[in-house]
């Protein structure tokens, strides 16, 4: 039996190609970038040269690349650093109601500490309102972070719209980009935002490594004190063979972009299509004109959404849910209640997501298994 893995959106298999770049920062180039001798200087090189690599994908400058441990540190960083320095100005925080957990949680931990946090709702299709975002800026708003494209349903939110207007008002701007990123074109100057996360495990990079985007005079307090690495805004030795894979793996991206945009979109239109050849039903979850490529979130009413996982993953396809079973009990995702409340639609919604290694022949198999599953389901 043939496994087939349909859940990039969770992570991504790590490129050959990045492996390889990796292993000489593993076993021989091992200096620590900070120190003077010729071992240090040397992976200080590659440190810089891979920061200026990553730094253009995006049209920044490179001192403006802060390295994490990935996304979730990036916007923890963001947003509670954004909040600390700045709460001589005030305490309020807009965010949305669909955010990634990495977001949310921090904002529900600037709430105990005296912050007032709004989140904003979205329509059905999973998108904010840029009017209601502009009616909910107050004198002592000093944080809008507003996630780029959805890790569940794929839609993009009006990041270039928002961050217009909040540069008129002078207001911090972050986004979470660690879905969008490598997909769209990101210019961190045309979308007018100060601060951007982004990780490397979801572009075929190897986990533990990400980045945060911090504009030149954006004021940001630190989140770890130690040493004074990246320009004493993150303390600690860098992961010198994380950034060295990063780097490759942006490099093959920012090759294969076009190509694999066009190959996702042509993933979505065959499975949809084996959906609707078979005549089951099924509604799509997102945004039909601002989405990402890669993900397909699809509701099958009335079929439950655990026991469809668990027989796809039987037939060897592995696929998440836009649910996630909390001590035993369904619990729809925050997302979909978001758009749909807490509906059949919210419980019966499945992530396909895709990438590296995947064909029209496994996506094709995938959607008939999951068509076989559904109908059996539903005969029950």
């Amino acid at each position: 039996m043939e496994a087939i893995y349909l859940d990039h959106a969770a992570t991504s298999p790590v490129h050959p190609d990045v492996v390889e770049v990796m292993i000489p920062s593993l076993k021989e180039n091992f200096g620590n970038p900070s120190s003077i001798h010729r071992f240090g200087r040397s992976n200080r090189h590659v440190l810089d040269e891979a920061r200026s690599t990553i730094a253009s994908s995006v049209g920044a400058h490179p001192k403006e690349i802060v390295f994490t441990s990935g996304g979730t540190e990036a916007d923890n960083m963001a947003i509670i650093g954004t909040a600390m320095a700045n709460k001589d100005k005030g305490k309020h925080i807009i965010t949305s109601q669909v955010e990634h957990h990495a977001v949310l949680h921090a904002c529900e931990h600037l709430e105990t500490l005296g912050y007032e946090v709004t989140y904003l709702p979205v329509n059905k299709e999973g998108r904010v309102s840029v009017e209601e975002l502009k009616a909910a800026l107050r004198e002592d708003t000093v944080l809008v972070t507003v996630m780029y494209g959805n890790n569940e349903v794929g839609t993009v939110q009006p990041i270039k719209e928002i961050g217009e207007l909040l540069q008129e008002r002078n207001i911090t701007f972050h986004t979470d980009a660690v879905q969008a990123y490598g997909l769209l074109d990101i210019d961190v100057t045309e979308l007018s935002v100060d601060l951007m996360s982004v990780s490397a495990h979801k572009i075929n990079g190897p986990k533990g490594i990400g980045f945060l985007y911090v504009k030149e005079k954006t004021n940001l307090a630190p989140f770890l004190y130690g040493g004074e690495q990246e320009r004493k805004r993150r303390a600690g030795t860098e992961n010198v063979a994380g950034i060295v894979g990063f780097e490759k793996a942006v490099q093959i991206m920012q090759a294969e972009k076009q190509k694999k945009t066009e190959l996702y979109l042509s993933f979505q239109k065959e499975m949809l299509a084996v959906f609707g050849r078979e005549g089951i039903d099924y509604k799509v979850n997102g945004d039909p004109e601002h989405y990402l490529p890669h993900i397909l979130n699809v509701s099958f009413p009335g079929v439950s959404v655990e026991s469809l996982l668990t027989n796809l993953d039987l037939a060897g396809i592995a696929v998440s849910s836009g649910s996630a079973c909390t001590a035993g009990s369904l619990e729809p995702s925050h997302v979909l209640t978001a758009m749909h409340g807490e509906t059949d639609r919210a419980f019966s919604a499945v992530r396909f997501s895709f990438g590296l290694g995947n064909t029209t022949e496994q996506v094709t198999k995938a959607a008939e298994e999951t068509v076989k599953v559904v109908k059996r389901l539903k005969a029950l």
